[in-house]
């Protein structure tokens, strides 16, 4: 699968390609913050799939953490546009690509976080943390 994105304002393109390892929604806190207040729609891509087409991202990992996530989002507009965990892939953002519909969640994640007003579908598996095994 090929996955082609960027951020709002189109400073900062990307491509992606490979298979999809995970589809999901997640409803952690951290993610809450990334996107206002609602969960995080993500596809989880090979690393050595992704590059950059155009521009660079900037780069936020939190200091006060053992094992930080590196955020990369656009230094003009701000858009969240990819997670790299400590891990050979990249969590994509569903919304910054150029055809979202190209992904369909199958799992919802982190709802020991959820809130009163997330939706999760009937139906989709859902997990209080990260599903085992």
């Amino acid at each position: 699968m090929k996955l082609e994105g960027g951020c709002y304002c189109g400073a900062v393109r990307y491509e992606a390609e490979g298979e999809p390892m995970l589809q999901a929604q997640c409803h952690c806190r951290e993610c809450q913050f990334i996107t206002g207040g609602s969960p995080n729609m993500f596809v989880v891509m090979p690393l050595d799939g992704f590059k950059y087409t155009k521009g660079a991202p900037k780069q936020f990992a939190r200091k006060d953490l053992e094992k930080p996530v590196t955020r990369e989002f656009c230094a003009e507009c701000g858009t969240h546009v990819v997670t790299l965990p400590q891990r050979p892939v990249v969590v994509v953002k569903v919304g910054t690509l150029d055809n979202p519909a190209q992904i369909t969640p199958q799992i919802a994640i982190y709802t020991i976080d959820k809130q009163p007003f997330h939706h999760i579908p009937e139906g989709m598996p859902s997990f209080e943390r990260m599903p085992q095994g």
